[in-house]
């Protein structure tokens, strides 16, 4: 871990990604001095201090706060080294029928999160973005798309601070709450399992695989970029055939909001996209400098190549596919 990086906080660090992150941080040869969990339920909070008890993990500090409170992050943030920013409204039937209430967390917040940044002197933030930030088509996928270029441009405004802001997308995280594979394990027992579509098909990533993109954008940003991981996409009917073989999949029509398929980079993202072994990176672009120098700076600090113009990244036309069989030895693997 980045020498940095001594005390950490994380926004509704009492998710899923919290909790494993937090798993993880605990397991570092060098553990931070501090890590802080700043979320609104005070429930969750209990729960994952049974889960990580005090005598154990003295590490461990527990703020009950909102990333509407602008007030509340700066007293969160004093003394902090690093932020993960994770809280965000994500349903999208939710983000449908209560826009502004997302817009107030999801956009808002994440202004809130970059100015107690700023005000506290944090030396690294890295924000959770989403596959449906790209190109989206629902009002949660919007809403991400503008927290991304939140963090982005934060970096433009930093002063003489050595901050830097990044962020990071990823697709759907296996078994987390709300996603498929848990909703399905709950009805097959019914003998149905419903499908939206088909031909759907989305990206998946490993809580665990989570916490690598995100702990190499903590230790490897030069700041404005935004990391994509090289992962597996699925068909949705691999997914209810994997998890009930013998159940009928019946169509029930895809849902407001919803995509055929997710995509991660689009075309015109290309001509700033970077390519590594187990990533691409978007770079932004900047008031003072050409594109090209832009590529050249950070092509050379992260020893990447620019992708061919007019790349994209799909679950459609991915290269890599989980079978049937890879989704159900995953889920064996898996908590749920």
């Amino acid at each position: 871990m980045n020498d940095s990086m001594n005390s950490i906080l994380i926004t509704g660090g009492t998710g899923s990604f919290g909790n494993a992150f937090v798993k993880r941080l605990l397991t570092l040869k060098d553990v931070p001095s501090r890590i802080v969990i700043y979320s609104r339920d005070e429930l969750k909070q209990y729960e994952m201090r049974q889960r990580f008890p005090a005598d154990e993990y003295p590490q461990l500090r527990y703020f009950i706060g909102d990333v509407r409170d602008g007030e509340r992050l700066a007293r969160a943030m004093e003394g902090i080294d690093t932020v993960v920013h994770a809280a965000a409204l994500k349903q999208v039937p939710t983000a449908e029928y209560n826009p502004f209430e997302c817009i107030q967390t999801n956009v808002m917040g994440a202004q809130n999160v970059i100015s107690a940044a700023l005000q506290q002197k944090v030396r690294k933030v890295v924000a959770l973005s989403t596959d449906k930030a790209c190109a989206p088509i629902n009002l949660y996928g919007a809403t991400k798309l503008c927290s991304d270029k939140l963090f982005v441009a934060a970096n433009n405004i930093k002063g003489s601070r050595e901050v830097t802001f990044s962020a990071v997308r990823y697709g759907n995280v296996m078994g987390s709450r709300g996603s498929v594979i848990p909703f399905f394990m709950e009805r097959r027992n019914s003998g149905t399992l419903p499908i939206t579509d088909p031909r759907m098909t989305r990206f998946n990533i490993l809580l665990s695989e989570g916490v690598d993109l995100v702990l190499t954008a903590l230790n490897k940003s030069l700041g404005g970029e935004l990391f994509v991981p090289k992962i597996p996409s699925y068909r949705i009917t691999d997914v209810a055939t994997a998890i009930g073989p013998d159940c009928e999949q019946k169509i029930i029509g895809i849902r407001a909001g919803e995509k055929l398929h997710e995509e991660m980079i689009t075309a015109i993202d290309s001509l700033q996209t970077l390519e590594t072994a187990n990533h691409f990176i978007m770079i932004p672009s900047h008031p003072h400098r050409s594109l090209t120098e832009q590529i050249k700076r950070f092509t050379d600090f992260h020893e990447a190549e620019l992708v061919p113009e007019g790349f994209s990244y799909c679950s459609e036309t991915n290269d890599q596919w989980l079978t049937v069989d890879d989704i159900r030895n995953l889920i064996e693997t898996q908590i749920f």
